[in-house]
């Protein structure tokens, strides 16, 4: 009996088994180092100024022509010692801001999210630094997945900043006559609340909350709610957009326009950098990434989502600084 053997199939009809291989991107490290360390420098240098003042009794942002200036770069070169001024300052701000980065990238590890550590951003403004940001770098494949990695950077910040504020606020001096060129700053609902609770244990905080000049400690306090409030913003793909896009994808592109279209009154009566988050909206926030429709949000997160809109009512400052579009156009009419 034969053995019966399958045909072989022709040479040019045999196609090899192609096999691709993802290589996972390079984890640039340094770069995370190397912005850390500058905005370290940056917000040490800002702290610097910051306790001087408060030390020597002048006004935190004073515009006198005998004061420091906003970024004192060349006296902390002249006098490196005094950097050392600017560590409670500094250690607070950026540790408010990386345990708010570190809420979303923890989340992101949880869910198999790809996402970068987080950069910090040095600047030589009123507060040294323009923030910290993470990178997502792969989809995100529920909306459960999105409200958790969205909202778990605000609590974290608000978190750490509200025992800093409650511990620093009673430090805190009376305030000393401002001159009309120094910049005054506005105070959220959470600091009256802070206020309001510590006053029976504090002497200092008898004095009303306009009557204070904020320790710098306190200062790190208060840019560490403002940047909260900021994020949750809603719209875009700021925190506060990923929540309402999770919660009503449908929605989004809507809210997103009205946050737009409150941003512009609140730059013309309260403060004119409104403007630049209304404008930054507008670029982005009419498109959010893909997210699956389905699942849907559970119950228990969007009745958890009401602890956002609690934080963004505590920490909104409409009035940061005192500077309006009606008080620009006033200046330039009276020039």
């Amino acid at each position: 009996m034969s053995e019966h053997n399958p045909p072989v199939p022709a040479p040019e009809l045999v196609h090899p088994l192609e096999v691709y291989v993802v290589r996972p991107r390079r984890k640039r490290y340094w770069l995370h180092l190397l912005l850390l360390l500058i905005t370290f420098f940056t917000t040490l240098t800002v702290g610097a100024r910051l306790q001087f003042n408060f030390n020597h009794d002048v006004p935190t942002f004073s515009a006198a022509e005998d004061a420091l200036p906003l970024f004192p770069l060349g006296w902390v070169l002249h006098d490196p010692q005094a950097l050392m001024l600017g560590l409670p300052f500094s250690l607070t701000l950026m540790g408010i801001l990386l345990a708010h980065e570190m809420g979303h990238y923890i989340y992101c590890q949880r869910y198999g999210v790809q996402a970068t550590l987080p950069y910090f951003i040095p600047a030589p403004t009123l507060i040294g630094t323009l923030g910290a940001f993470i990178r997502i770098r792969s989809r995100i494949h529920s909306r459960a997945a999105l409200f958790d990695i969205g909202i778990a950077g605000p609590i974290a910040g608000f978190l750490v900043g509200l025992p800093v504020l409650l511990l620093s606020l009673p430090l805190s001096k009376s305030a000393l006559p401002p001159s009309p060129d120094d910049l005054q700053f506005g105070v959220p609902l959470i600091f009256h609340l802070a206020h309001l609770l510590e006053q029976p244990f504090s002497t200092i905080l008898a004095q009303p909350m306009s009557d204070l000049r904020l320790h710098p400690v306190a200062m790190a306090a208060w840019v560490g709610m403002f940047a909260t409030s900021l994020n949750l913003l809603p719209g875009g793909q700021l925190d506060g957009g990923h929540i309402v896009y999770s919660v009503a994808p449908r929605d989004h592109k809507r809210i997103s326009r009205l946050t737009i279209l409150a941003l512009i009154p609140m730059a013309i009566f309260f403060w004119l950098g409104w403007l630049l988050w209304a404008a930054m909206l507008f670029i982005t926030g009419m498109r959010h990434p893909a997210v699956p429709v389905w699942p849907e949000l559970d119950v228990s997160r969007r009745r958890f989502a009401l602890i956002a809109v609690a934080l963004l009512v505590l920490t909104l400052i409409p009035a940061p600084i005192n500077q309006s579009l009606l008080d620009l156009f006033r200046e330039l009419r009276s020039h």
